[in-house]
């Protein structure tokens, strides 16, 4: 490019944790930066040192540079200045990158996933503190939440957000556009140690292969040992993409978990969407069976009624009886109710150690089978126990100690 202004960001009074870069080339008298801040006081001189950096990092010589900060962070601070100089064709395909801030906790193809929250990838306000609300997992959305104008910006601000973010134990999720946009998603955030990747409106399990080996690209490229690999969590929003589930839940071992979009895949049918989901009820059935088919985890669609408490609740017990493992939230007010749907009950519980210690009998006895009051238990059910007694372990329900005192079968 040879555009000799740029600017990117978020500004206006409603704007929150965002700032807005304007960068206007010029011939000669070096770096200039105007600054508006209403905490220009404190951190004026901190954000006119961050950006200088930048520049000398960028080879930027001569500039104008106007920042309407409203409480933004260095890191969104950094993501604007650097949408800016890339518009400009400055960039050099350089990254301006800070080391990772919090260590690394390496997600598992079994952990549980009873709820992951959309956050906006082009709004900071919304994740900079997501992680509190306790979700399974936090998507930072580079998919429908975002304007087409703003995916750049977008991109830029997830890579910086992945590094310097506390998840705090949430898995980090990063929703792509489709393809062939979602390469661009892929080449920036892979290398941030990013933990799931959700896949949107996928109708073929070639969709999944072509995915499959832009990820090996670019994992190839730089250094694997220290970013690790990645899952991937397909999301079927349309008639064919259901009919092509089984195929798309076995398309790569990246897979961990096989979701379903109610909201597209209701308009690709040409019905509305109701809280009964009779409209919805084959297709959900579908994935379920084609996940728990392929040995990986079904996860329902969201509530879109973030003001209805008891339908989400009602919706996502619906959902546990349909076989999901989990579902979508879009407010942090949806998470708690969630979460405690997916977590077995106090019968489920009971009757899981009844069973895994009739497990462990018949072990130590040598017996290839397992028998509970006169009942032979096959060894599906015995997994769907031990799976049971794993996930109320985790969340602190019983103790790793809950064998004692209690008597085997």
């Amino acid at each position: 490019m040879n555009l000799s202004y740029s600017e990117a960001g978020n500004k206006g009074e409603k704007v929150r944790s965002d700032c807005w870069v304007g960068i206007k080339l010029t011939s000669e008298n070096g770096i200039k930066i105007d600054i508006k801040s209403k905490v220009n006081v404190l951190y004026g001189n901190s954000i006119i040192e961050l950006v200088n950096n930048m520049m000398a990092f960028f080879e930027i010589s001569n500039a104008e540079i106007e920042i309407e900060d409203s409480g933004a962070i260095p890191f969104v601070i950094m993501a604007r200045v650097e949408s800016a100089v890339r518009k400009l064709g400055l960039d050099k395909e350089k990254k301006y990158l800070k080391e990772m801030k919090y260590p690394i906790i390496s997600s598992s193809r079994n952990r549980l996933r009873r709820s992951r929250l959309y956050l906006p990838g082009d709004q900071p306000k919304l994740f900079l503190n997501a992680a509190i609300h306790n979700a399974d997992g936090l998507i930072l959305d580079l998919e429908d939440s975002v304007h087409p104008s703003k995916k750049d910006d977008a991109r830029i601000l997830v890579r910086n957000a992945l590094r310097s973010v506390d998840f705090m134990g949430s898995e980090k999720m990063v929703r792509i556009n489709q393809l062939p946009l979602g390469y661009k998603d892929l080449e920036e955030v892979l290398p941030q140690k990013v933990d799931l990747i959700l896949i949107p409106k996928v109708e073929s399990h070639e969709q999944i292969q072509e995915i499959d080996k832009k990820v090996d690209e670019i994992f190839s490229s730089i250094d694997s040992e220290k970013t690790g690999d990645v899952f991937f969590m397909p999301i079927i929003e349309s008639a064919l993409g259901t009919i092509k589930a089984y195929s798309i839940a076995k398309a790569s071992k990246r897979n961990v978990a096989l979701a379903i979009g109610l909201e597209d895949y209701t308009a690709d049918i040409g019905t509305q969407r109701t809280n009964e989901g009779k409209e919805s009820f084959f297709a959900r059935s579908m994935v379920v069976n084609a996940a728990k088919a392929a040995e990986i985890q079904a996860i329902d669609t969201v509530f879109s009624d973030v003001n209805d408490m008891d339908g989400l609740r009602e919706s996502s017990i619906e959902a546990k009886s349909l076989g999901f493992d989990g579902k979508g939230c879009i407010h942090p007010r949806q998470i708690a109710i969630v979460n405690k749907a997916f977590i077995p009950d106090e019968k489920e519980i009971e009757k899981a150690k009844k069973i895994v210690v009739a497990f462990e009998k018949a072990e130590e006895l040598g017996l290839g089978v397992v028998s509970l009051e006169s009942k032979m238990i096959d060894p599906p059910v015995v997994k769907r126990a031990l799976r049971t007694i794993e996930i109320v372990q985790k969340e602190g329900i019983i103790t790793e100690n809950w064998r004692d005192g209690y008597e085997k079968v």
